[in-house]
């Protein structure tokens, strides 16, 4: 049982019996300030009215009432109106006892509910850059997360393969590309159709260039432009369905998912339902006809389609251009009608950054409005830019941080700084790669996913691949320093005990090691609650800490006593199994060897 949960029960017995019927839910208990003794602590405020004493005296009350009817108590103090408690160290092996019996220690049960999280969502007019990889071991972990909590979880990702930018690309290519190919160029399609794209811009500005020297304005210059104006058209026309266009924008974005593909995998990162914004936006539509039907939409005389919400605190918002061709809104509703129609989702959280907050604000309002309650239980799992020591990226420009570039990169920097450290020695070729490509990811991922979502963050590389501080390697090295351990207890005939010896008294560190195990399942559940893989990854460098401390000043494989021997090997192969639990949380994985 939660530790918080237990003292709370205990608490409401106690403080019956001394004052009458109490509502529980008054019972706050928090965990004991560091500067202060004790393991949680008891906020006796609330009881003041029913005890008629002072908060001193009502606090020593219960504490001397708690610590006389339950032997785990093995002490208390008061601090005004604070009972802090402490449990005896026979309470909290027995918390270790039961966390290493318990195969599903920091996992909920089903809850029957069925979520599903969307994340990744790439425009097929470019590769995936660094932001593209926040966003999606994001909502990967977001998703891990979930499932483990009790949690149906159902992965998708929305392809955003029709629009404009997509046509600037196309059209990029029918001028300039002289038929090029993946297998003509050696590049990746995706890599390829992003160097279109940045194309596309090049001659846009040359020819805004061209129309204001010739004394247009720059707004009517940009609009002018013949690049613009030809990619508005190819638009029309693969809405349309013209052969040519669709037929090359088919041949394109085949290109574009080849590399999609490769990217995912070297990620991690998976899928279990695809969506494509070229299908759903069809629906989207016959939900805006709906919504004119209806009256909750409006057609101005240019014949683009808007919803006026200035009541509600906005603006208006269009639906549809005046030339019928839709906008991201449109495809929106289409996509969350058909999932909450298909999977009936109890929720849906959008792993999108937060430039679109606005947008989700819009979304959630508009299908409340055309009488959909649903809408209630969408989420906008809102993340900040991630940027660079040198400054924002910018993808027209062409000087984002690729993908497939930065994780290449990470792999080749975890080599060349695990052979030098001597953490390869005694690998075999093939274990070095798995554990360079390990390690390499993890500290990507790590250095990523340790910040809070909604904070905007610089990535820095070198600082994410470091042995040393709150880093991804770090917890990587310490996993497989106690994995060596054990190996080396079974190689010596040491058996790993279930239990604690019943008269083995713990040391005040291997106290505040349990208790920090068994915060795990408290931790995973306030990261759900919060769409925070940010809670996880430092509750492990944390635990990995405390555990380092322990390691440097305590020796086990040397310890003479067997009984304290098999308690501290029982005590280290727990803390391994919850960092390489949470760690896979977090989607990182944690070597044997290292």
């Amino acid at each position: 049982m939660n530790i918080e949960k237990l003292l709370q029960l205990k608490a409401v017995a106690s403080l019956e019996t001394l004052y009458g019927p109490v509502d529980a839910s008054q019972v706050q208990l928090q965990k004991t300030r560091r500067e202060f003794e004790g393991d949680l602590t008891l906020v006796v405020f609330p009881f003041l009215k029913a005890s008629r004493k002072g908060p001193e005296q009502t606090a020593e009350e219960v504490g001397r009432h708690l610590a006389s009817n339950n032997p785990e108590i093995k002490s208390y103090n008061v601090i005004k109106g604070f009972l802090n408690i402490s449990f005896r160290e026979s309470f909290w092996a027995g918390q270790l006892d039961a966390i290493a019996a318990d195969p599903d220690f920091g996992r909920q049960p089903a809850t029957g509910l069925t979520v599903m999280v969307e994340y990744s969502s790439p425009n097929t007019n470019k590769p995936l850059h660094l932001g593209h990889i926040r966003n999606n071991l994001l909502g990967c972990s977001v998703a891990h997360i979930l499932d483990a909590v009790g949690h149906r979880v159902i992965k998708a990702n929305l392809v955003n393969d029709r629009g404009i930018h997509i046509c600037k690309s196309m059209l990029a290519w029918q001028k300039f590309g002289g038929g090029e190919t993946p297998a003509s160029s050696g590049m990746k399609g995706d890599h390829l159709v992003g160097k279109y794209y940045v194309a596309f811009d090049k001659a846009y500005k040359a020819e805004i260039k061209e129309l204001t020297a010739a004394g247009i304005p720059e707004d009517e210059a940009g609009k002018e432009a013949p690049m613009m104006k030809q990619a508005q058209e190819m638009l029309r026309l693969w809405e349309a369905k013209d052969p040519e266009i669709y037929g090359l924008w088919e041949t394109m974005n085949g290109w574009v998912y080849e590399g999609f593909d490769k990217t995912y995998k070297a990620l991690g990162v998976s899928f279990d339902k695809i969506y494509y914004e070229s299908q759903t936006y069809l629906l989207g539509k016959e939900i805006v006809e709906e919504g004119l039907a209806k009256g909750v939409f409006f057609r101005k005389d240019d014949g683009s389609v808007w919803i006026d919400l200035t009541d509600d605190g906005l603006d208006q918002k269009l639906l549809l251009r005046s030339d019928g061709t839709s906008v991201y809104m449109t495809q929106d509703l289409g996509t969350a009608y058909q999932r909450f129609t298909e999977y009936h989702l109890d929720d849906m959280t959008y792993v999108v950054g937060n430039e679109q907050n606005y947008h989700f604000q819009v979304l959630r309002l508009i299908l409340k409005k055309l009488g959909h309650d649903w809408a209630d239980h969408i989420c906008h799992l809102s993340y900040g830019m991630v940027e660079l020591p040198e400054g924002k990226m910018k993808s027209r420009e062409g000087t984002v941080v690729d993908a497939d570039d930065l994780v290449a990169e990470m792999v080749r920097t975890a080599r060349d700084m695990s052979a030098e450290l001597g953490k390869l020695d005694g690998c075999t070729p093939e274990e070095a790669d798995a554990v360079s490509q390990m390690v390499g990811l993890g500290a990507l991922k790590y250095f990523i996913l340790k910040v809070d979502p909604k904070k905007t963050m610089l990535f820095d590389p070198k600082e994410s691949i470091d042995f040393n501080g709150n880093t991804g390697p770090f917890i990587q090295y310490t996993h497989a320093r106690i994995k060596s351990v054990l190996r080396k207890a079974a190689e010596a005939g040491i058996a790993v005990g279930d239990r604690v010896a019943a008269n083995y008294s713990l040391l005040p560190k291997e106290v505040e090691l349990i208790k920090l195990l068994a915060d795990y399942p408290g931790v995973v559940i306030a990261a759900a609650a919060e769409h925070s893989p940010a809670l996880v990854a430092n509750y492990v460098y944390e635990l990995v800490k405390e555990y380092n401390q322990y390691y440097h000043d305590h020796s086990i494989l040397r310890e003479g006593d067997p009984g304290v021997r098999e308690a501290r090997l029982l005590l280290s192969a727990q803390v391994a199994r919850i960092v390489a639990d949470g760690m896979a949380l977090l989607g990182i994985s944690v070597p044997e060897r290292m």
